[in-house]
Parts: C-alpha cells; structure tokens; sequence
C-alpha cells in the first residue's frame, strides 16, 4: 500500500507542475498581446522623425554651404555633370586623406624608432671637403657609367715598379694597400694567396643586402633559429634577443659595429628567407665584380669552411664596391650606434666599431676611416679598411694573420701615415 500512496502523490505533484506552467504561458502570452502594439508604433515614429529631420537638413544645407560657410552667395545654375562627380569623390578624398594622415603618422613613428649613429660622414666633409662627390667623380671617370642601376662594378688594381713589399714592421702575413683612383697596388704580399677572411666576410654581407633593401625603417623579428646558429657556433652579437623586433638599420649596424652574427643573420633571412639562399646572392656578387674564380662564400657571418674563402686582392675589390654605396659608407664608418628602442632593450643598445675608434689613437696622416676587422683561429688577426685623405684621394688596405688584433691596428695606420702625404 505504500508504493500505492508514493505514485499517488508523484502524480499529484506532476498535475500541479503542468497547471503551473500553463498559467506561465498564459500570463507571458497576454504581455505579449499587450505592449507589441506599443513596440511597433514607437519604430515607426522613431522612423518617421529621422526622415523629417534628413529632409530638413539638406534643405538647409545650399545656404550654409554658399553664404554662411564662404560668405559668397548660392550658386543659381545647375551643377555640370562634373561637377556632380567630384561632389561624388568628396568620401573617396576623406578616406584617401585618412589614409595620408594614417601613413604620416606610421612614418613618424618609424622616425621615433630609428637609431643613431656617430658616422664618419661630417668627419669626411669637415677635413677633405667635396670627398664624398670626388670618390663618385673618380668613380664615374673611371667607369664610364654613372646612370643609376647600370653601373659597372669591376674593379681593378695592378702591380707597378714602384709596389713595395712590407718589411718586418707590417705583421700581416697577408697585405695589399691600394690607390683606388689610380687603379695600382702600392703595397704587397701574398695579396692573390687563398685567406680565410672570418668577420671580413660581412662587408660583403652589408653590400647585398643593401642593395635589395627598400625600406631600411621596415622591421624583423629576431628569431631562436638565428640565436641558438650564433651561440653553437659561437659567433660575436650585437645581443638582440628572441622575440625582439628591430628595424632593419639596426640589423645593418648589429652586422658591423659589433660585428654581431645575429644582425648579419637577420639580414640574411630578411633579404633572401634564408642564409642559404642569400649566401647565393653573395657569390653572384661575387661573380659580377669578376671573383668568381678566386673567391666562395658559404655563409653570411664569416665562420670558417674549407669552401669559405678569398683573397686580400679581392676583398680590397669588395671594399671598393661597398665605397659606392652611400648607405654602406655611412655604416663602415659609424663609431657608435645605439640601436631603436625595444620591449627587450628600453633604452636601445649602444654598439661600437672598436677597429676604428682605436686606429683613431693612431697617426693616420689625417686620414678619415672606414672599416671592418675578423678573427677566427685559421686567420688571425684580420681587418680591410679605407681611408681618404684630405685631398679626397682614397685608398683600401687589408691585412690578414696579423700579429694579434693590436699589431693590425698598427700595421693599417702605418700604412696611411706612409702614403698619406703629410
């Protein structure tokens, strides 16, 4: 009898429950019935009071324009079909103005976030004058092209009676010092023998990858690919870190300055998608300056290879080459850099050419420098470097094996102070 009354009861309560919900129902429907009506009418007022208010606003809208706004009266004729088409490009014109503004404001930023640099530049106007223009001058004279995009970049130097060969104060094993504007090699040994040209390879670097370059303020992430590349081979950094996006100038100075792996990567993969694919722009450089022969790159940084390779004779050749460019000029003869600002490096970070701010402590006959050093252990001490006088005469040294880094600062000051003319 128990189970009896408990059914009983869960019946009841199910009746109860659906009576409940029907009274709900009810309820909800007879709201429904009552303020719909009232929704609908309230759109369409609301509808029919803007269309007043937009009929009334373009029938104010002649006279605010003509004599209110430009104290000139209406306009009575009818608008020209032109007329009617440029009212019609009047959206297009603000959008294209917000587009302006949007991009100068970009361009702004992208100015905010350049690095400095202390270059050699106002050094060059300030001791030789018009240097920059005679090294284009000779250039031009020289070629017999000076129309952008057809420029002959074969270079030359040859041996005269008059070449010297070093004595024992040069301690570089190999040594080649040239006049550029004469075309001869003034000093030399073992300038055609196979080197392995370690961190000098970057001067090479710098000058392809500029050449593909439109926008040095376009920006790169630094990725673990080139980090963890740098670290197991051990290579010198600028010290961008993973993650951190930088400008492309930065990669430029990070390149040189410090000689940083990472920058010179960077540009690589920025430039090309990949180091091997930029190593094969390096060597069709190579081939169009006429060292295919004498010359192989089988990477971007320098880090030694059987197949890595070149001469003194002909990195004097790339120097030249770089020499021309306006925006490799600036970075080879940059002291100190300091890098845009980042999440990572708030402040930036300040980078050095030591090769240069040493060899200025030197007696170079007044000479204003640009340069690039190297070391691994099967080069020594290494460095490529120009110098123009103040007459705008320029010339190129390389020096490889050197007694150590100190004595290679030595053997290129030495150098210039000799043929410097003062």
């Amino acid at each position: 009898m128990a189970g009896y009354y408990d059914n009983e009861e869960m019946r009841r309560r199910r009746r109860a429950r659906r009576r409940e919900e029907m009274r709900r129902k009810k309820r909800r429907q007879a709201l429904f019935r009552k303020f719909f009506p009232i929704g609908v009418a309230a759109v369409l007022v609301i509808i029919v009071a803007a269309g007043f208010l937009g009929r009334n606003k373009g029938a104010e809208k002649p006279e605010k324009n003509g004599t209110e706004e430009t104290g000139q009266e209406p306009e009575k004729a009818q608008k020209t079909g032109k007329e009617e088409e440029l009212d019609s490009g009047g959206a297009e014109e603000d959008l294209n103005s917000e587009k302006a503004e949007k991009k100068d404001s970009k361009s702004q930023e992208k100015k905010s976030k350049k690095g400095k640099a202390e270059s050699a530049e106002t050094l060059l106007s300030a001791r030789t004058g018009l240097a920059v223009v005679t090294l284009k001058e000779q250039y031009d004279e020289r070629t017999g092209e000076s129309e952008k995009g057809n420029v002959k970049q074969v270079f030359q130097y040859a041996e005269t009676e008059d070449t010297l060969r070093p004595g024992e104060e040069i301690t570089g094993s190999y040594v080649i010092f040239v006049d550029t504007q004469e075309e001869t090699i003034l000093v030399s040994r073992d300038a055609k023998s196979r080197l392995v040209p370690a961190s000098m390879t970057k001067v090479l670097t710098l000058l392809v990858a500029v050449e593909h370059i439109t926008d040095l303020d376009d920006e790169f992430e630094m990725t673990r690919e080139i980090t963890d590349y740098c670290f197991r081979n051990d290579c010198s950094v600028a010290g961008f870190e993973v993650g951190e996006t930088v400008t492309i100038r930065d990669l430029l100075y990070g390149a040189i300055l410090p000689s940083g792996g990472d920058g010179a990567l960077g540009l690589a993969y920025y430039t090309a998608g990949s180091q091997e694919a930029f190593v094969e722009m390096m060597n069709e450089k190579l081939a169009q300056l006429g060292l295919s022969g004498s010359a192989h790159f089988t990477n971007c940084v320098g880090i030694y290879d059987d197949n890595h390779y070149c001469s003194a004779y002909d990195l004097a050749v790339i120097m030249e080459a770089a020499m021309q460019n306006e925006i490799c000029r600036e970075v080879l003869s940059s002291r100190t850099y300091t890098t845009s600002k980042t999440e990572q490096h708030p402040e930036g970070l300040e980078l050095s050419n030591w090769f240069l701010r040493r060899i200025e402590d030197k007696d170079t006959g007044g000479m204003t420098m640009y340069g690039k050093t190297g070391y691994v252990n099967q080069s020594g001490s290494c460095a490529v470097s120009a110098g123009i006088d103040k007459n705008g005469k320029e010339y190129i040294c390389v020096t490889g094996n050197s007694k150590n880094r100190w004595y290679c600062i030595t053997d290129h000051a030495q150098l210039y102070k000799q043929f410097s003319g003062s």
